[in-house]
């Protein structure tokens, strides 16, 4: 599955910084734009991963849970 998100990135001296504008919470720094990036993906990914296993946990035994992707 693909998907794209928004990250916001600012340079504080020798750190880039960046967060995520649709997924409250989500945050990424490092010494390079690309380290920043890839922690601020890593950190949208346990998130989402969160969120998902959070809202399974409630859904009844007898209902049919299925994929869909977005492209």
């Amino acid at each position: 599955m693909h998907n794209e998100f928004t990250a916001i990135i600012e340079k504080d001296e020798d750190w880039y910084i960046a967060y995520c504008a649709e997924i409250p919470g989500a945050n990424g720094q490092g010494k390079s734009k690309e380290e920043c990036l890839k922690n601020l993906a890593a950190a949208i990914e346990l998130i989402l991963e969160d969120r998902r296993n959070d809202t399974l946990r409630g859904i009844p035994l007898d209902a049919v849970s299925e994929k869909v992707a977005i492209e």
